[in-house]
């Protein structure tokens, strides 16, 4: 097993020379931030990651959840994650002093939760779902209830959870059932049925708080009608806790992401599951979107980590092989070279590199513009709102799709020995292969940008989009090195406004199914270009530092950085030529096809 799995060097080129991150303690709400003090917690979740977390990475996918006298059991090393992370104040990183949070930068807090993930994945989530639904209780809730649940669960002593999905109600959130019926008491009783739940019972926490979607008497039908609960597996009761009637009915046996329970939970079957209601009622998925929008740019950040492991095992083992001889060889009796010097092999790597760090790059992007949104106020802050809202579904997307096509790479480079369990990358394949579904699946996503919001606020979000792309085009096209790649990108940005126009103008005719057909694609489209975009801005500070004359270690990773650039312009940004023709079709072949057409 490689000993590295998330590269420093990236990391603090991507956080101080792309994005400035420094500035950030220039905003009075990061002003007790600093290079400083962001190298040390960086620091800090290397050292978790290397001496807690990715020694147990293969244990926990091994000794797999179980399910003993109605109460799940995971790893020892979940409740010593969970402490750690709640005496030092992980879990809240981004939360506000006044609420028990450390208040660093998000930008900062994804780099760590992407050492986590990168260390081990399952592990991760449990301080991250915490932390999010501590954020809804803190941005929602009452101080009664702020009071009563977010100490233990900023202090890793409770487990938060998000509880959406139901048997009969996936992505269609307004399908729900499960009920809460208002007593006198101030609470509601619970009924119903939710599953795959992450977290949602362990016994590496003292309690376990759901946040919890649920439909009140008489409520309206669909979206409009849901609520959001604080539903505790025990509840506080009389300064202890009781049992709330929340049971786990199953847990489910997973492809991957196995260390971390996924499980069917029933509520109310004795009549006394008590759920109290957060924000207003009926807005239930209005706030819950707070919790899975950064969620959804958490499972980017996921697979992106999980990618970069394998990626530096691939990459140690090429290395290490030898295999063959160069193609140019002509003795048979040459020695064996190591298999990274095959430019087929180079070809993998260099794709890993492209797809795992231009994705890291536009997750860092996002984080970005939510701490300049946090801090600013008017116009500024009305447009690093849109700019973060338009590019979720990208964020989550691009990488939770593409991180599965770097995983087979990285073990395609290990051969037989990459589908045998000896190494971790076979774990890593099928650990990454979660993200496109959870959090809502890859369709939906693309629903999401084209349905919703490329047109949101009469296009104003995707201007501003443009506008952020042709910036960085701008400071490219002045470089004689850096102006190929520029007018590649300019050319795929028409190409995109293209495509673009005639979908919306296809949207405004009044036939949602045509419209939104291949809206899939047209995520698929806009993510590749994307990328493009956060590559081109990673070449213009590579070439600033390499006109910096630094020395050999600092070159050859900023040639690295050149290499792999090059690699995305030439190899993946050509992709989008074939999906623009796909896209300006619109002939309706999906929404014509009838289901017997599909009979044998």
């Amino acid at each position: 097993m490689a000993d590295k799995f998330v590269s420093e060097k990236n990391l603090k080129f991507l956080l101080y020379e792309v994005f400035k991150a420094r500035d950030l303690a220039e905003f009075d709400y990061y002003s007790e931030s600093g290079a400083e003090i962001f190298d040390m917690i960086l620091e800090t979740a290397r050292k978790i990651g290397s001496d807690l977390l990715k020694p147990a990475l293969q244990e926990m996918d091994q000794k797999q959840p179980e399910l003993v006298d109605g109460e799940v059991k995971v790893h020892p090393v979940v409740r010593e994650f969970m402490e750690l992370c709640g005496q030092s104040g992980w879990i809240g990183l981004n939360l506000p002093y006044e609420s028990g949070g450390q208040q660093i930068p998000l930008t900062i807090a994804f780099a760590c939760r992407y050492i986590f993930a990168a260390a081990n994945y399952s592990a991760m989530v449990y301080p991250l779902l915490t932390e999010g639904a501590a954020h809804l209780i803190e941005a929602f809730g009452t101080e009664g209830q702020k009071k009563t649940y977010m100490p233990n669960m900023l202090a890793g002593i409770w487990q938060g959870t998000m509880a959406l999905t139901e048997p009969q109600a996936g992505s269609s959130v307004g399908d729900i059932t499960t009920s809460a019926e208002p007593t006198d008491a101030g609470y509601y009783l619970i009924r119903g049925q939710k599953i795959f739940i992450s977290a949602s019972d362990h016994d590496g926490v003292d309690n376990v708080v759901h946040l919890m979607l649920a439909r009140i008497k008489g409520a309206p039908p669909g979206v409009k009608g849901v609520s959001l609960f604080i539903v505790p597996k025990r509840r506080p009761s009389g300064g202890g806790l009781a049992p709330n009637d929340v049971n786990i009915s199953g847990v489910y046996h997973k492809l991957g992401y196995r260390g971390a329970p996924i499980t069917q939970m029933s509520m109310g079957e004795n009549g006394d599951c008590r759920g109290w209601l957060v924000g207003e009622s009926n807005k239930g998925l209005f706030h819950m979107f707070q919790m899975m929008n950064e969620q959804r740019i958490d499972v980017g950040v996921g697979a992106a980590g999980i990618a970069s492991a394998a990626y530096y095992t691939a990459l140690q083992y090429a290395r290490e092989r030898p295999q063959g001889r160069p193609l140019s060889a002509k003795d048979p009796l040459a020695p064996q070279v190591p298999i990274i010097q095959h430019p087929d092999v180079k070809r993998m790597l260099l794709f890993q590199r492209a797809i795992t760090e231009g994705s890291l790059c536009l997750l860092l992007q996002c984080a970005v513009y939510a701490d300049r949104a946090k801090c600013q106020k008017g116009g500024e802050k009305e447009k690093h709102m849109l700019l973060l809202d338009l590019l979720t579904p990208v964020a989550k997307s691009y990488p939770a799709e593409m991180c599965i096509h770097s995983v087979s790479q990285a073990l395609q480079c290990l051969g037989g020995y990459g589908y045998c369990d000896e190494f971790p990358v076979e774990q890593h394949y099928r650990d990454v292969r979660i993200h496109p579904i959870h959090e809502g699946v890859t369709s939906i996503q693309g629903q999401d940008l084209l349905g919703r919001k490329v047109r949101m606020k009469g296009g104003k979000a995707y201007e501003l989009y443009l506008n952020e792309v042709k910036d960085a085009l701008q400071q490219a096209e002045f470089t004689d090195e850096l102006a190929p790649y520029a007018e590649a990108l300019r050319g795929s940005l028409d190409k995109l406004d293209e495509v673009t126009g005639h979908l919306v103008s296809l949207g405004a005719e009044g036939d949602p199914e045509l419209f939104l057909a291949d809206a899939t694609l047209y995520l698929e489209f806009f993510g590749i270009i994307c990328i493009a975009w956060q590559w081109l801005k990673q070449g213009i500070q590579a070439l600033k530092g390499l006109a910096e004359n630094p020395g050999r270690e600092r070159t050859d990773f900023l040639q690295g950085k050149w290499a792999a650039m090059r690699y995305f312009f030439g190899y993946e940004l050509p992709k989008i030529q074939g999906l623009a023709q796909r896209l300006m079709n619109s002939d309706g072949l999906t929404v014509e096809t009838r289901s017997r057409h599909f009979n044998d």
